[in-house]
């Protein structure tokens, strides 16, 4: 190892490695390593979890039991993270002894929109205009013409904010001071609403040795502030913008000195400017795709970068759509009064029909495992690959149809 514990020789396969945190990008996470001849350790405290679940080894305890975390370090030769709210300090207490990817520093800078934000403007990539709300007396001091000036706007909590929580819309300085006040007052971010055309994601692995590679562009689409579904290539975005996107992309990763898998989310807006939304530092819901249509995962790509194995080919093979499955499918499939807009109070969940979708020559099943569907819970989601986009696209409207998931 050298200074800052990175691997100087790739760690080969029959070694053990780490993953803190047992959800669906942890299992998917096992299953490629275990793949290539890895034994996987899973440190997270719920004893159900989907990755512990399939993990050679679940050591169930909080992402912060020093214990757990010492037996943990002591059994692997690498060690990652599949989310990033995963404490920080727990990552640089695992890197006194063996190598994480991606570092403690990386995970603080995207657990913090402020952190973010400021971080992402100095690599030189774009952001929202926004003005940054550290305390109900920050607020206070605040007049209401810096609060205009990015108003209309949407309220986000600095800390533990995903797929839409944490996040009020307001129009004015009063709603700004209602709305900080119901969400107890925390450090907060207001960021101007911009005229969206349509939001991407850049995908990237990034070794030990500083080299990169670069997936192709997806384009999403969200339902409620959670993804919805994402084509691939992103038919929106010419090949100026693709290149945009994933140069910041880079730039964000180099200046991080990250190593391992980032997810840049972008907002392209009405005249054809890009910004930088946030940053995810692991594999990402959007690229889910990669696992049935590209040469190389994104979860190949995370065992490959933590164990300084060459960095695989991201070449896109296959056009894709990504439809992401919400346990609201669970109370609405099969019911004979299924309604769109989600389930009905009270339902008592239903087997969605697996066996149709499995039917459909383009589509792959990817369930994760947990024992309870609840709305708007993640529970899997189904890849479509095909000749080409527009067929692929067809596909997927017709299993959302099937499984009354409305994508619009």
């Amino acid at each position: 190892m050298t200074s800052d514990n990175s691997p100087v020789s790739p760690i080969l396969p029959g070694a053990w490695l780490g993953m803190v945190g047992g959800g669906q990008l942890g299992r998917m996470f096992c299953f490629a390593a275990q793949a290539m001849g890895y034994r996987v350790a899973v440190l997270d405290p719920d004893a159900t979890s989907p990755a512990g679940a399939v993990a050679d080894r679940h050591i169930c305890a909080p992402y912060d039991d020093e214990a757990a975390l010492t037996e943990l370090a002591r059994l692997c030769a690498a060690i990652s993270t599949e989310f990033e709210n995963v404490p920080a300090a727990s990552l640089d207490a695992l890197a006194k002894s063996t190598f994480v990817s991606p570092a403690g520093r990386c995970v603080a800078v995207a657990q913090d929109r402020i952190a973010e934000k400021r971080f992402i403007a100095a690599a030189g990539v774009p952001v929202a205009p926004h003005v940054v709300i550290e305390s109900s007396q920050a607020l206070a001091a605040i007049g209401d013409e810096a609060l205009v000036a990015v108003l209309p706007g949407i309220l986000k909590t600095a800390r533990m904010g995903y797929d839409g929580k944490g996040q009020i819309r307001v129009t004015n300085a009063e709603e700004v001071r209602e709305a900080h006040a119901s969400l107890g007052g925390v450090a907060c971010v207001l960021e101007k609403r911009l005229p969206l055309k349509f939001e991407v994601s850049a995908l990237i692995a990034r070794g030990v040795s500083g080299a990169s590679v670069v997936y192709p562009l997806a384009q999403n689409v969200h339902r409620n502030g959670v993804l919805s579904h994402t084509i691939v290539p992103a038919p929106d975005a010419s090949p100026a913008l693709v290149q945009q996107a994933q140069q910041a992309a880079i730039q964000i990763a180099a200046k991080l000195g990250y190593v391992g898998v980032l997810c840049v989310e972008f907002f392209i807006l009405e005249d054809g400017s890009l910004v930088a939304n946030e940053m995810a530092p692991r594999p990402h819901n959007s690229g889910h795709y990669t696992v049935d249509a590209c040469a190389t995962s994104q979860f190949e790509q995370q065992v490959r970068a933590m164990t300084g194995m060459p960095l695989g080919d991201p070449r896109q093979h296959s056009p894709a759509v990504m439809l992401n499955i919400l346990g609201d499918v669970w109370f609405s499939a099969g019911a004979a009064d299924a309604k769109p807009q989600g389930p009905r109070s009270g339902a008592t969940p239903v087997i969605p029909p697996w066996d149709q979708v499995a039917a459909m020559p383009s589509a792959r099943l990817h369930l994760y495992g947990k024992e309870e569907a609840r709305p708007g819970r993640k529970m899997g989601h189904v890849n479509f690959t095909a000749p080409t986009l527009d067929e692929a696209r067809t596909a997927a409207r017709d299993c959302a149809r099937l499984l009354h998931i409305a994508t619009r």
